[in-house]
């Protein structure tokens, strides 16, 4: 359905305007406007598999919840096992048969990613969906076991070398990336991908690299195109997840009145992954609408500066050419 002239207007104010837009307040006003894009079929999920990063806390409870009310068996991805198995519980206690599975692995760990995508695919020949929802914002600079600034591994090289690798599952598929609205205060730092100039920030090394999953969109979706599969990003809002609590405290101290809960935040996820037909490949996305992806100048990288990064990428997630 085409949205009215009015609705698209009222819809880019908000957006534009953050606070209306990324809150509670955008979501109920988008959702009562004429157009809104209609939620998916039910059961529309039955007999397919998804998978979900970052499943245990948060965001990653919230669209594990929802593709399992669309009748999808959903693989959940975590680091703590334990954790995991007790969100799994409470899950499948409050949805009558939840088909739920839970698997191990530190995304920010390539190694642990590549043992983790073959143990995966031998076990799950047809993938529908996978939602990279993983995050993290370490409060100092820190690498992975590769050596890779953290942020980075888990934001981007994680969720390439586990979608390159899932690859034969995932043929004719979707790829979901769990982004932020923070990048748009950030450039694309292809001359820093590992943020080793500078004083070092969490937030601002959470924006880079979702940033850098935003522009790095467009590239993987040409890559993976050959085999169906389409990739979307997307923004939850500004929501109330764990990361919020723990990170940005004053933060949440002001807007926690007009925070998003999880299942708000997720919505765009869930939708991405079960709407038909798929949506366009490599697009950002926020509230079911695609959103433009720098809103100023400064931070709309050129060609040059992209193919730069798009190169940085394919070395140190071992992608070729």
């Amino acid at each position: 359905m085409t949205r009215p002239l009015l609705a698209r207007a009222v819809d880019t104010a908000m957006d534009r305007s953050l606070v209306l837009g990324y809150t509670t307040i955008g979501l109920a006003v988008r959702r009562a406007l004429p157009g809104w894009p209609a939620d998916p079929l039910p059961r529309s999920l039955a007999d397919r598999h998804v998978l979900v990063t970052g499943a245990s806390s948060g965001l990653g409870i919230a669209t594990v919840e929802g593709l399992v009310d669309l009748g999808a068996t959903v693989h959940m991805l975590v680091r703590d096992e334990a954790k995991g198995a007790r969100v799994l519980d409470e899950i499948s206690a409050s949805r009558s048969a939840a088909g739920l599975r839970l698997w191990r692995c530190d995304v920010g760990d390539l190694d642990d990613v590549r043992r983790f995508a073959a143990d995966f695919a031998a076990e799950v020949p047809s993938l529908h969906a996978v939602v990279h929802n993983a995050g993290a914002m370490p409060p100092e600079r820190a690498e992975s076991p590769q050596g890779h600034e953290l942020s980075m591994a888990v934001h981007v090289l994680g969720p390439v070398v586990m979608t390159e690798a899932l690859r034969g599952p995932l043929a004719g598929g979707r790829v979901v990336l769990v982004s932020s609205g923070g990048m748009y205060g950030q450039p694309l730092r292809a001359d820093d991908p590992e943020y080793r100039k500078g004083d070092y920030s969490p937030t601002t090394s959470y924006a880079r690299s979702k940033r850098w999953q935003v522009e790095m969109a467009p590239l993987l979706g040409e890559r993976w195109a050959p085999d169906g599969i389409t990739v979307a990003v997307m923004h939850p809002g500004w929501a109330d997840t764990p990361g919020v609590q723990e990170s940005l405290p004053r933060f949440r101290s002001i807007t926690r009145p007009v925070l998003r809960d999880d299942a708000q935040g997720a919505d765009t996820s869930v939708w991405l992954a079960a709407v038909e037909p798929a949506p366009p490949t490599g697009r950002f996305w926020h509230d079911r609408v695609e959103r433009p992806t720098s809103l100023l100048p400064s931070t709309r990288p050129s060609g040059d500066v992209r193919a730069k990064a798009w190169a940085w990428l394919q070395d140190a997630a071992g992608l070729g050419g």
